[in-house]
């Protein structure tokens, strides 16, 4: 398919809350547990229209883990919602012992994720959350691309039978896939069509990837863009498949490139079909409050760093 942004503008933490409540209706299985911070998650769609199925844990997120473990352990499926740095790094050890070891089906969703989180700086931007949650036995890990996504993982994610991590940021991005959009677990899609160097994105970078491959269309370089949603399991297929298309790889993510979508990309390809690339992402360093632009500027994301990229290595 080549997927180019609909014009839409739509924050993926708003299909969090709406989808959330979807699932509770569909699945009386479904419970939402918040550290307090609901209505930034947007899961506060849940506490006001279905109270019922809502449950505030505080600003505890150990606990909520543990409660969630044993909410799990009695049938249930709980879906957790707090911002990315706290629900990956304050509750850890509880995930890895209570829930990832034994293989429960507890739902994270990490939100404010990466480095737009609102000018809330360092202290809340979550740029190594990948690489921690695809280290972890049992966890499955996933990075929609538009809110569209969001709800089709969702959907996918709350069958699946032990825990999942969905990576979600948090303002307005923009829309890339049609509303009948399927999610399939462990599959990368090809969004846009190229011949001369491949474009390996996840999460909200795939729009800027997608923006990076029109402006390299404009200086007669055709872009060949993967979107990997499902950073674990991992399409290992796709990924040699595309780099073996071009001979060139850029991968991209609003993520530090060590132990993320790049160091996944690297690691496939360094045992399947070596490939010169470049990686596109943090670059081993803490955010800092500021503008969005600002930020994806400074930090190297934005969609003319991801084409820079693209010319280095077909320089």
């Amino acid at each position: 398919m080549n997927l180019s942004a609909t014009g839409q503008m739509v924050a993926q933490r708003d299909a969090f809350g709406d989808t959330l409540v979807e699932l509770i209706d569909r699945d009386e299985r479904v419970y939402a547990l918040d550290g307090d911070l609901a209505n930034s998650t947007k899961a506060d769609k849940v506490s006001r229209e279905r109270p019922d199925r809502f449950l505030m844990m505080g600003i505890a997120e150990q606990n909520m883990m543990g409660v969630a473990a044993g909410m799990a352990t009695c049938g249930l499926v709980p879906w957790l919602s707090s911002f990315a740095c706290f629900i990956v790094n304050r509750d850890l050890d509880q995930l890895r012992i209570v829930v990832a070891q034994p293989n429960l089906p507890v739902k994270l969703c990490g939100a404010y994720s990466g480095l737009l989180t609102g000018k809330t700086g360092k202290t809340h931007q979550e740029v190594s959350d990948i690489s921690v949650m695809r280290a972890m036995p049992n966890m499955t890990v996933l990075a929609p691309a538009d809110a569209v996504e969001v709800a089709a993982c969702m959907r996918v994610a709350n069958d699946l039978p032990g825990p999942v991590y969905v990576r979600m940021t948090r303002d307005p991005e923009p829309v890339i896939f049609p509303a009948d959009y399927q999610f399939e677990l462990g599959k990368a899609l090809v969004v846009r069509e190229g011949t001369d160097v491949t474009l390996i994105s996840t999460g909200a970078q795939t729009p800027r990837c997608l923006d990076a491959a029109d402006e390299l269309a404009g200086e007669g370089i055709s872009a060949h863009v993967l979107h990997v949603p499902s950073i674990k399991p991992l399409d290992e297929e796709a990924i040699v498949s595309a780099a073996h298309k071009t001979g060139k790889v850029v991968t991209a993510e609003d993520h530090t490139i060590i132990g993320g979508l790049g160091g996944a990309v690297a690691e496939v390809l360094g045992e399947q079909r070596p490939t010169p690339m470049k990686r596109v992402g943090i670059r081993d360093t803490f955010g800092e409050s500021a503008a969005n632009e600002d930020l994806l500027a400074k930090y190297g994301l934005a969609s003319d760093h991801v084409a820079q990229a693209a010319r280095g290595l077909l320089a």
